[in-house]
């Protein structure tokens, strides 16, 4: 079996700095911000607290997939039907959405600005080029969360 780096678009540890910015907008969803600790990334994230809470000062791993095969075979990105006899990257996160890049802004100094919403739960992500190379836009990918 091929290692899960494969599938894997993008890594990083994030120290969450505030919650809820501009004040709670809805009930069920917190809006984190929070900065990379390995490429000093900025991610604003909308995650769904009902079911996975995040606090001010914690870390989490955030990865983005291509797929969730471990073989890096492609995703059908229409329907996940988990087959519990063969293990899956979403196994090893406590948190996994699944969406679509519908923004990439390219800023000077090789910065690149990538949003993307998870069935309206947004994310914007920002750092350097050379970093987030692997997403493209109008991609299909997952994002997967746990804490540290």
């Amino acid at each position: 079996m091929d290692s899960p780096a494969k599938v894997t678009l993008f890594e990083d540890i994030f120290e969450v700095g505030n919650l809820n910015p501009d004040g709670k907008k809805f009930e069920k969803v917190n809006r984190l911000v929070a900065i990379g600790t390995t490429f000093e990334c900025d991610l604003l994230l909308d995650i769904n607290c009902e079911i996975y809470n995040v606090r001010e000062g914690e870390k989490v791993t955030l990865v983005l997939a291509s797929t969730l095969h471990l073989d890096g075979s492609p995703a059908d990105h229409f329907s996940f039907q988990p087959n519990s006899s063969e293990p899956t990257l979403a196994d090893n996160y406590e948190y996994v959405m699944h969406g679509r890049v519908f923004d990439m802004t390219y800023k000077k100094d090789n910065v690149v600005v990538i949003a993307a919403s998870f069935g309206g739960l947004l994310m914007r992500l920002t750092g350097d080029k050379a970093h987030l190379a692997n997403i493209l836009p109008d991609m299909r990918l997952y994002l997967l969360l746990k804490k540290d």
